[in-house]
Protein backbone atom coordinates (compact mmCIF):
# COMPACT_ATOMS: atom_id res chain seq x y z
CA UNK A 1 0.00 0.00 0.00
CA UNK A 2 1.57 3.34 -1.00
CA UNK A 3 2.64 5.66 1.80
CA UNK A 4 0.28 8.39 0.57
CA UNK A 5 -2.78 6.12 0.46
CA UNK A 6 -5.60 7.87 2.41
CA UNK A 7 -6.42 4.71 4.34
CA UNK A 8 -2.80 4.50 5.51
CA UNK A 9 -2.92 8.08 6.77
CA UNK A 10 -6.28 7.51 8.47
CA UNK A 11 -5.00 4.42 10.27
CA UNK A 12 -1.85 6.25 11.33
CA UNK A 13 -3.85 9.21 12.63
CA UNK A 14 -5.92 6.77 14.66
CA UNK A 15 -2.76 5.27 16.13
CA UNK A 16 -1.57 8.74 17.12
CA UNK A 17 -4.91 9.34 18.85
CA UNK A 18 -4.49 6.03 20.69
CA UNK A 19 -1.14 7.26 22.04
CA UNK A 20 -2.54 10.62 23.13
CA UNK A 21 -5.56 9.04 24.79
CA UNK A 22 -3.47 6.56 26.76
CA UNK A 23 -1.04 9.29 27.85
CA UNK A 24 -3.78 11.63 29.03
CA UNK A 25 -5.81 8.89 30.73
CA UNK A 26 -2.77 7.92 32.79
CA UNK A 27 -2.67 11.48 34.11
CA UNK A 28 -6.39 12.10 34.73
CA UNK A 29 -6.33 11.31 38.44
CA UNK A 30 -3.44 13.68 39.13
CA UNK A 31 -3.41 17.35 40.05
CA UNK A 32 -1.83 19.34 37.24
CA UNK A 33 0.37 22.32 37.80
CA UNK A 34 0.89 24.66 34.88
CA UNK A 35 2.94 27.54 33.62
CA UNK A 36 1.69 30.47 31.58
CA UNK A 37 2.99 30.96 28.07
CA UNK A 38 3.70 34.29 26.41
CA UNK A 39 0.05 34.72 25.44
CA UNK A 40 -1.00 34.00 29.06
CA UNK A 41 -2.52 30.63 28.13
CA UNK A 42 -1.54 27.71 30.39
CA UNK A 43 0.49 24.65 29.47
CA UNK A 44 1.08 21.49 31.51
CA UNK A 45 3.71 18.78 31.43
CA UNK A 46 1.06 16.47 29.96
CA UNK A 47 0.50 18.78 26.97
CA UNK A 48 4.21 18.63 26.23
CA UNK A 49 4.52 14.90 26.80
CA UNK A 50 1.66 14.14 24.39
CA UNK A 51 3.06 16.36 21.68
CA UNK A 52 6.57 14.97 22.07
CA UNK A 53 5.28 11.41 21.70
CA UNK A 54 3.20 12.24 18.64
CA UNK A 55 5.98 14.20 16.95
CA UNK A 56 8.42 11.34 17.49
CA UNK A 57 6.04 8.87 15.86
CA UNK A 58 5.39 11.15 12.89
CA UNK A 59 9.08 11.81 12.34
CA UNK A 60 9.80 8.08 12.43
CA UNK A 61 6.98 7.09 10.08
CA UNK A 62 7.05 10.10 7.73
CA UNK A 63 10.41 11.88 7.97
CA UNK A 64 9.63 13.98 4.87
CA UNK A 65 6.39 15.38 6.35
CA UNK A 66 6.14 18.72 8.11
CA UNK A 67 4.78 19.22 11.62
CA UNK A 68 2.91 22.18 13.11
CA UNK A 69 2.39 21.78 16.85
CA UNK A 70 1.16 24.09 19.57
CA UNK A 71 3.92 23.49 22.10
CA UNK A 72 7.08 22.96 20.04
CA UNK A 73 6.66 25.07 16.94
CA UNK A 74 6.82 24.01 13.33
CA UNK A 75 9.12 22.23 10.91
CA UNK A 76 8.74 21.69 7.16
CA UNK A 77 5.61 23.77 6.58
CA UNK A 78 6.45 23.93 2.88
CA UNK A 79 6.21 20.13 2.59
CA UNK A 80 3.36 18.59 0.59
CA UNK A 81 2.07 16.87 3.74
CA UNK A 82 1.99 18.58 7.13
CA UNK A 83 0.66 17.15 10.40
CA UNK A 84 -0.99 19.61 12.79
CA UNK A 85 -1.12 18.77 16.51
CA UNK A 86 -2.90 20.28 19.48
CA UNK A 87 -2.02 17.82 22.26
CA UNK A 88 -4.69 19.07 24.65
CA UNK A 89 -7.18 21.46 23.13
CA UNK A 90 -8.81 22.99 26.19
CA UNK A 91 -5.92 22.93 28.65
CA UNK A 92 -7.87 25.08 31.12
CA UNK A 93 -10.64 22.50 31.14
CA UNK A 94 -8.07 19.72 31.58
CA UNK A 95 -6.46 21.47 34.55
CA UNK A 96 -9.82 22.04 36.23
CA UNK A 97 -11.22 18.58 35.48
CA UNK A 98 -13.95 19.67 33.08
CA UNK A 99 -14.19 16.92 30.42
CA UNK A 100 -14.55 19.01 27.26
CA UNK A 101 -10.88 18.90 26.27
CA UNK A 102 -9.39 16.65 23.63
CA UNK A 103 -6.48 15.95 21.33
CA UNK A 104 -6.66 17.41 17.81
CA UNK A 105 -4.71 15.80 14.97
CA UNK A 106 -4.86 16.97 11.37
CA UNK A 107 -3.10 16.21 8.12
CA UNK A 108 -2.90 18.94 5.49
CA UNK A 109 -1.91 18.56 1.85
CA UNK A 110 -0.37 21.66 0.31
CA UNK A 111 -1.64 23.58 3.32
CA UNK A 112 -5.28 22.44 3.13
CA UNK A 113 -6.57 20.14 5.92
CA UNK A 114 -7.83 16.87 4.43
CA UNK A 115 -7.93 14.64 7.54
CA UNK A 116 -8.85 15.41 11.12
CA UNK A 117 -9.31 13.69 14.47
CA UNK A 118 -10.97 14.90 17.67
CA UNK A 119 -10.28 12.50 20.53
CA UNK A 120 -11.86 12.97 23.95
CA UNK A 121 -10.05 10.70 26.45
CA UNK A 122 -12.71 11.13 29.15
CA UNK A 123 -15.84 10.33 27.17
CA UNK A 124 -13.94 7.89 24.91
CA UNK A 125 -15.38 9.57 21.83
CA UNK A 126 -13.39 9.95 18.62
CA UNK A 127 -14.54 11.84 15.56
CA UNK A 128 -12.57 11.21 12.39
CA UNK A 129 -13.07 13.01 9.10
CA UNK A 130 -11.10 12.35 5.92
CA UNK A 131 -11.81 13.61 2.42
CA UNK A 132 -13.44 10.92 0.32
CA UNK A 133 -15.11 9.17 3.28
CA UNK A 134 -17.97 10.04 5.64
CA UNK A 135 -17.07 11.40 9.05
CA UNK A 136 -17.29 8.81 11.81
CA UNK A 137 -17.85 8.83 15.56
CA UNK A 138 -16.22 5.79 17.14
CA UNK A 139 -16.17 4.14 13.73
CA UNK A 140 -19.83 4.77 12.81
CA UNK A 141 -20.75 7.29 10.08
CA UNK A 142 -22.40 10.50 11.26
CA UNK A 143 -24.08 13.42 9.48
CA UNK A 144 -24.90 16.98 10.34
CA UNK A 145 -28.54 17.85 10.97
CA UNK A 146 -30.36 19.09 7.87
CA UNK A 147 -31.07 22.48 9.44
CA UNK A 148 -31.59 25.42 7.11
CA UNK A 149 -33.83 27.60 9.28
CA UNK A 150 -31.85 29.83 11.62
CA UNK A 151 -34.76 30.10 14.04
CA UNK A 152 -34.58 26.34 14.64
CA UNK A 153 -30.78 26.18 15.01
CA UNK A 154 -28.87 25.29 18.17
CA UNK A 155 -25.66 27.29 18.59
CA UNK A 156 -22.49 26.66 20.57
CA UNK A 157 -19.67 28.97 21.62
CA UNK A 158 -16.56 27.89 23.46
CA UNK A 159 -15.66 31.11 25.23
CA UNK A 160 -17.20 34.57 24.71
CA UNK A 161 -14.11 36.15 26.32
CA UNK A 162 -12.35 35.77 22.96
CA UNK A 163 -14.65 38.36 21.36
CA UNK A 164 -14.03 42.09 21.28
CA UNK A 165 -16.99 44.48 21.52
CA UNK A 166 -17.77 44.35 17.79
CA UNK A 167 -17.56 40.54 17.72
CA UNK A 168 -19.75 40.33 20.81
CA UNK A 169 -22.39 42.50 19.14
CA UNK A 170 -22.34 40.24 16.06
CA UNK A 171 -22.66 37.11 18.17
CA UNK A 172 -25.57 38.65 20.08
CA UNK A 173 -27.31 39.34 16.75
CA UNK A 174 -26.89 35.70 15.86
CA UNK A 175 -27.94 34.46 19.28
CA UNK A 176 -31.19 36.46 19.16
CA UNK A 177 -32.21 34.69 15.96
CA UNK A 178 -31.54 31.07 16.97
CA UNK A 179 -33.50 28.68 19.14
CA UNK A 180 -30.98 28.64 22.00
CA UNK A 181 -27.25 28.61 22.78
CA UNK A 182 -24.80 26.52 24.79
CA UNK A 183 -21.33 27.48 25.97
CA UNK A 184 -18.01 25.88 26.88
CA UNK A 185 -18.02 22.87 24.55
CA UNK A 186 -14.55 23.44 23.14
CA UNK A 187 -13.45 21.08 20.37
CA UNK A 188 -16.15 18.67 21.50
CA UNK A 189 -18.78 21.06 20.15
CA UNK A 190 -17.45 20.77 16.59
CA UNK A 191 -17.86 17.01 16.83
CA UNK A 192 -21.44 17.69 17.89
CA UNK A 193 -22.01 19.81 14.80
CA UNK A 194 -20.72 16.89 12.74
CA UNK A 195 -22.98 14.33 14.43
CA UNK A 196 -26.09 16.51 14.35
CA UNK A 197 -26.48 17.49 18.00
CA UNK A 198 -25.53 21.14 17.36
CA UNK A 199 -26.19 23.16 14.22
CA UNK A 200 -23.65 25.98 14.55
CA UNK A 201 -20.50 26.57 16.56
CA UNK A 202 -18.77 29.95 16.70
CA UNK A 203 -15.39 30.85 18.17
CA UNK A 204 -12.93 33.72 18.15
CA UNK A 205 -9.15 33.80 18.38
CA UNK A 206 -8.34 30.27 17.23
CA UNK A 207 -4.98 29.27 15.75
CA UNK A 208 -4.28 26.73 13.01
CA UNK A 209 -3.62 23.96 15.53
CA UNK A 210 -7.07 24.70 17.03
CA UNK A 211 -9.11 24.50 13.82
CA UNK A 212 -7.29 22.40 11.19
CA UNK A 213 -8.51 19.05 12.57
CA UNK A 214 -12.09 20.31 12.85
CA UNK A 215 -12.48 21.28 9.20
CA UNK A 216 -12.44 17.79 7.57
CA UNK A 217 -14.66 16.45 10.35
CA UNK A 218 -17.36 19.05 9.75
CA UNK A 219 -17.00 19.04 5.95
CA UNK A 220 -17.19 15.29 5.49
CA UNK A 221 -20.30 15.13 7.67
CA UNK A 222 -22.09 17.54 5.34
CA UNK A 223 -21.30 20.83 7.04
CA UNK A 224 -19.21 23.91 6.27
CA UNK A 225 -16.44 25.58 8.28
CA UNK A 226 -14.77 28.90 7.42
CA UNK A 227 -13.66 32.11 9.06
CA UNK A 228 -16.34 34.73 9.75
CA UNK A 229 -15.82 36.28 6.31
CA UNK A 230 -16.31 32.94 4.57
CA UNK A 231 -12.60 32.50 3.88
CA UNK A 232 -10.90 29.11 3.60
CA UNK A 233 -8.90 28.00 6.63
CA UNK A 234 -5.44 26.52 6.01
CA UNK A 235 -2.28 25.91 8.01
CA UNK A 236 -1.19 29.45 7.11
CA UNK A 237 -4.41 31.30 7.99
CA UNK A 238 -3.14 32.40 11.39
CA UNK A 239 -5.41 33.43 14.23
CA UNK A 240 -9.03 33.57 13.13
CA UNK A 241 -12.60 33.80 14.28
CA UNK A 242 -14.28 30.69 12.89
CA UNK A 243 -17.75 29.27 12.38
CA UNK A 244 -19.00 25.77 11.57
CA UNK A 245 -22.54 25.16 10.32
CA UNK A 246 -24.58 22.07 9.63
CA UNK A 247 -25.54 22.94 6.04
CA UNK A 248 -24.29 25.29 3.30
CA UNK A 249 -27.60 27.18 3.37
CA UNK A 250 -27.41 27.76 7.12
CA UNK A 251 -23.76 28.72 6.83
CA UNK A 252 -24.49 31.46 4.31
CA UNK A 253 -27.07 32.95 6.67
CA UNK A 254 -24.79 32.77 9.70
CA UNK A 255 -21.76 34.08 7.87
CA UNK A 256 -23.79 37.01 6.60
CA UNK A 257 -24.58 37.98 10.19
CA UNK A 258 -20.99 37.61 11.40
CA UNK A 259 -19.05 38.84 8.35
CA UNK A 260 -18.89 42.52 9.21
CA UNK A 261 -17.68 42.01 12.76
CA UNK A 262 -14.07 40.85 12.54
CA UNK A 263 -11.76 41.90 9.75
CA UNK A 264 -9.27 39.25 8.55
CA UNK A 265 -6.36 41.53 9.44
CA UNK A 266 -7.49 41.97 13.05
CA UNK A 267 -8.31 38.31 13.49
CA UNK A 268 -4.79 37.31 12.46
CA UNK A 269 -3.03 39.80 14.78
Amino acid sequence: MPASDPKTFTAFAGSLADVSRATIQEALSEQHGFVSKGDASPVTAVDREVEERLRARIQEAYPDHGILGEEFGSVGLDAEWVWVIDPIDGTKAFITGIPTFGTLIALARNGVPMLGVIDNPVTNERWLGADGSPTTLNGKPVRTRACQDLSEALVGNGNPESFDDKDTAAYKRLRRQVRWSVYGGGCHAYGRVADGALDINVDGGLDAFDYCALIPIVRNAGGVMTDWQGGELTIRSGRRSVVASATPELHRTVQGILANATSPARAAS
